[in-house]
């Protein structure tokens, strides 16, 4: 989906359509009065100006500015019309000078010069100057304070001048305060982020950030980007390849007869071959197993597995009693699942529970799997408030995510 660029006026009412007259509405002395030698040329500035004839503005303006003697506030009011005149024209080079001395001057309020730093900046991003205008955004926030307009306009001029680094550093911040506040990010910021974090190769960044608009935005293409990602993450632990295939086997991404296949063996390497025979079992109810010149094969392993899953059966009581003497939890954690997948799912889950009380390797992969084993048993709200606590930056995360909203959205096969 291709991102959307919000425009940005030109400049606001008290600087892109300045006239002689609101020029004098600053913050003024009670002395403070133009010069008649400096009036008649600014007067001559204006009418150019409301004429859109911005050469001949600018030169009664430098008529006045050659004026000697002129005072301060004679100074501070024709800087005014410099600015103004070079804002409407396009040129920003002139337009900041003028404006930069303007907002110096005590005489502008607070509220005129965030409307001269906006305006700066704002003129710098519609001439495509984006490393001026992010100079002049910057410079905004950090002299009047945080306005999420100018912040995503930041944004975008980091974007536009291929700074993908610092664009997405500033999105991030913006996307996180929303849901800090309880609020939904729009779909245009979340894919702004995405889009930063695929330039910089941060493949954990843009998969949360499609587990977002999977979440808030839910789409085919953001759940296709999502699945995507985890094939590609090479940085993914071999503890969540099988969870890796079981998210792709629910949303329906399995297709090929070798993915099914290797899904079920890496179940039995990882020591709960029921799961790899359930999976197995999937393969031939969708018509991808059984039928090919590898069906032979396909039976083989079958076979295999589930006599696999018979001894698993019989040994499960003594992997219980070593589990329940080993130093950390994790044997509990597959004694219990294998436990769930042979049906005994209060007992399987409260032993995973006490493997993960008595620590284990990798806290959040724990929870994962109890979130999965949960979600097998039927105790989906239950699986939900599991999952939700699964955190870090593995991968767990990301996973636990989708299953959350498989189980929400009632699609979960």
């Amino acid at each position: 989906m291709a991102l959307r660029f919000s425009r940005l006026p030109l400049a606001l009412s008290l600087v892109a359509g300045l006239s002689l007259s609101s020029a004098l509405t600053g913050v003024a002395c009670a002395a403070d009065d133009l010069s008649p030698s400096v009036s008649k040329p600014l007067a001559a500035a204006d009418s150019a100006l409301s004429a859109k004839n911005y050469a001949k503005a600018m030169e009664a303006v430098k008529a006045a500015d050659a004026v000697s003697g002129k005072t301060a506030y004679d100074s501070y009011v024709i800087e005014q019309m410099r600015g103004a005149i070079a804002a409407q024209s396009g040129d920003v080079a002139t337009m900041t000078d003028a404006y930069d001395k303007v907002i110096a001057s005590p005489r502008t309020s607070k509220e005129q010069k965030a409307q001269m730093l906006q305006a700066e900046a704002t003129t710098a991003y519609t001439a495509k100057d984006y490393a001026r205008a992010v100079t002049g955004f910057e410079r905004y926030l950090k002299q009047i304070g945080p306005n999420a307009a100018i912040e995503k306009y930041l944004v975008q001029s980091y974007y536009l001048q291929k700074d993908y680094a610092n664009a997405g550093r500033i999105q991030k911040q913006l996307v996180e305060e929303t849901l800090k506040a309880k609020k939904v990010p729009a779909e245009n910021d979340l894919l702004m982020l995405a889009t930063c974090q695929t330039q910089v190769k941060d493949t954990a960044g843009q998969m949360h950030s499609y587990v977002l608009l999977a979440t808030y935005y839910p789409k085919p293409d953001y759940w296709a980007q999502l699945l995507h990602a985890l094939v590609t993450n090479n940085s993914l632990p071999p503890a969540l390849q099988l969870d890796v295939y079981r998210v792709r086997l629910a949303a329906g991404n399995l297709t090929q007869a070798s993915d099914f296949l290797d899904a079920a063996e890496i179940a039995v390497q990882s020591g709960v071959p029921k799961t790899g025979l359930d999976i197995l079992t999937q393969g031939y109810a969708a018509g991808v197993l059984g039928k090919d010149p590898g069906a032979a094969r396909q039976a083989k392993l079958k076979d295999f597995i589930a006599a696999t899953v018979e001894k698993k059966k019989a040994s499960i009581a003594a992997d219980e009693a070593a589990a329940l003497k080993a130093p950390t939890g994790d044997a509990l954690l597959t004694v219990g699942y294998n436990y769930v997948t042979f049906g005994e799912t209060d007992k399987g889950v409260g032993l995973m529970q006490q493997g993960i009380a008595k620590g284990v390797r990798d806290v959040n992969i724990a929870r994962l799997h109890l979130g999965e084993a949960q979600m097998d048993a039927g105790r989906t709200a239950d699986a939900v408030t599991t999952l939700r606590t699964v955190d870090g930056t593995n991968g767990a995360k990301d996973i636990a995510q989708l299953w959350i909203l498989k189980i929400q959205s009632g699609t979960r096969k």
